[in-house]
């Protein structure tokens, strides 16, 4: 007969509150790398699509991160104001180190559009990004969420009934 003490119990209900939490989040963010393996570059009219149609391939929730790697440039995040009149010259966050990730850390909002600096949003420099909450139809994620609970619900009953 194996022997359950409260201590080991706790540790063991801590463990998996902590695993679960922490496979939760993995699971509700992605990070998007800008440009592909080529990086974040001034475009020279020769690419399959532009950065536009990039972004608006792609849906950006809060919590994804984008990664640019770039060099001999910046990146801005400027208001849609901004963007729509090509104004870098009051940008929200400028990033110079050539190897930059942006996080949407808070409640979406309708136009943060990186773009070069100096650049020029007709030339496919800046784009849109539209981003907010996840659909309500994210089944992956739901199913995967669904099934750690799940099991965390089972370890628990087990954990009753073995006391």
């Amino acid at each position: 007969m194996s022997s359950f003490s409260l201590q080991n119990l706790f540790k063991f209900a801590l463990f998996s509150v902590v695993f679960i939490s922490m496979a939760t989040l993995a699971i509700a963010s992605f990070q998007f790398r800008v440009g592909g393996e080529g990086g974040w570059t001034k475009p020279t009219g020769n690419e399959p699509e532009t950065y536009n149609e990039w972004a608006s391939r792609n849906r950006f929730h809060v919590g994804d991160s984008l990664y640019f790697r770039y060099s001999n440039d910046s990146v801005l995040v400027v208001n849609h104001t901004s963007y729509t009149n090509c104004s870098v010259s009051n940008p929200i966050l400028k990033f110079k180190d050539g190897d930059t990730v942006f996080e949407f850390d808070s409640s979406p909002q309708p136009a943060q559009s990186p773009m070069e600096d100096g650049g020029s949003n007709d030339e496919g420099d800046g784009w849109d990004s539209i981003w907010g909450p996840p659909p309500h139809n994210s089944t992956i994620k739901q199913a995967v969420a669904s099934y750690f609970m799940t099991a965390l619900g089972g370890m628990l009953v087990i954990m009753y009934l073995l006391m």
